[in-house]
């Protein structure tokens, strides 16, 4: 069974409200007015006061000062199957040279050991089941952390 139908269903007018509404143009910028007060953490052992932080107060020890390790060169880059580092270490500390891959992952340590002040060269091997590609080479003396990017052939 068929059945005809005659009546249209897109055959419809257009909608007269929507022609003779105009948008309204905004001259000015809204502006958000608030008063937010300022972060203050709580003083504990081992943390800085806020105020000491803004201030700029000079008791404050330099980091520039506390700084142990500068990588000077990581070559050759691209890397084959050797790396070279040269570095400068100002106490006697230990060092950890790790390659991590894009998403931060630990892949190889290349070396955990505890070194003498001074400038230092180290060569490494890289292993032969890292695939080519972009990897960190992370470098940690102490508490601080040098990252250094490579790209392995």
């Amino acid at each position: 069974m068929s059945v005809l139908c005659s009546v249209s269903v897109f055959g419809q007018r257009t909608d007269s409200s929507t022609t003779s509404i105009r948008a309204k143009k905004i001259n000015k910028t809204p502006q958000i007015k608030a008063s937010v007060p300022t972060y203050k953490p709580k003083y504990a052992v081992g943390y800085l006061q806020y105020n000491d932080l803004i201030s700029g107060n000079k008791s404050l020890t330099n980091p520039k000062q506390e700084k142990i390790l500068t990588v000077l060169k990581v070559y050759p880059n691209p890397v084959d199957d050797q790396i070279n580092l040269i570095l400068r270490i100002d106490r006697e500390s230990n060092l950890s040279v790790k390659i991590m891959d894009l998403l931060g992952n630990e892949v190889v340590t290349l070396s955990n050991e505890r070194i003498p002040a001074g400038e230092q060269t180290k060569s490494y091997t890289i292993p032969n089941r890292l695939n080519s590609g972009i990897y960190f080479l992370k470098i940690m003396s102490g508490a601080e952390t040098v990252v250094k990017r490579i790209s392995v052939l």
